[in-house]
């Protein structure tokens, strides 16, 4: 019997379910070359169980990672499956977001040049682009705190109290929600208000903002669509199917 299927038999249906969307979101995170070698991660919650998250194995590259391979933790940073090794950092992140907003499912965390650009700047997005009109009435900005800390964890978690998009300055980029695909819808929106907002501070005259009314009707309408549980839904079934057709096997 394969480890996959001796997993199965030990595990609830809906935790394996977890572990195939977040080992194909691995999968897509890799398909848009957002890695950074092993050194970034995502997590989900396990359902019915709150107080557990799923994460990759430290030192899987991101087209290694199946649902089998993601290691199983509770928030005092304990390995609860078998085997398996997590990086410090990121546990302190992830048991931070989930101690503080309960109702988060998936944090999203990369060091994309775009996003951690824009880390550079003190308060670096502006409503410049159609795109940070996704994002940008939900974003906040987290101050570069000592990693793997417990006053890091606490501070991050006070942070995302009031946002799911956050820079994390001189870091990267950090996206939360209540479903995986939208966890993630969210952090490609922010990743691409993050490249045009680089753009824009290359060119040689200042850029148009949108008007402030337009981006009052906007975030009334985004929080609106955030809320939902199709928000992301179709993007990211099509790109589930794309990574597929690569040749992505995260199911085992």
């Amino acid at each position: 019997m394969s480890a996959a299927m001796q997993l199965q038999t030990k595990i609830s249906d809906a935790e394996w379910h977890a572990r195939c969307e977040l080992a194909a979101l691995y999968r897509i995170v890799e398909h848009f070359g957002w890695t950074d070698l092993t050194n970034t991660h995502m997590s989900a919650r396990v359902p019915g169980e709150p107080g557990h998250f799923l994460i990759n194995n430290y030192g899987e590259m991101f087209d290694e990672i199946t649902a089998s391979s993601l290691i199983k933790m509770d928030m005092e940073g304990n390995v609860l499956s078998r085997g398996g090794n997590f990086n410090n950092a990121g546990f302190t992140i992830h048991s931070g977001v989930y101690k503080a907003r309960p109702d988060a499912n998936c944090v999203l965390h990369t060091h994309t040049r775009a996003g951690a650009g824009v880390s550079l700047l003190r308060r670096g997005l502006r409503p410049i682009s159609q795109d940070s009109l996704h994002v940008i009435d939900d974003v906040v900005y987290h101050a570069y705190g000592v990693p793997a800390t417990q006053e890091e964890c606490e501070a991050l978690g006070r942070t995302c109290a009031n946002g799911s998009c956050v820079v994390l300055l001189n870091h990267g980029l950090l996206t939360l929600g209540e479903t995986i695909h939208g966890a993630f819808m969210r952090l490609y929106m922010l990743e691409r208000a993050c490249e045009l907002e680089l753009i824009a501070r290359q060119m040689d005259e200042p850029p148009v903002v949108i008007d402030d009314h337009v981006q009052r009707k906007a975030a009334e309408r985004m929080k609106k669509m955030r809320s939902t549980e199709g928000y992301g839904l179709n993007e990211w079934q099509g790109l589930v199917r794309a990574v597929e057709r690569k040749g992505a096997d995260f199911r085992r």
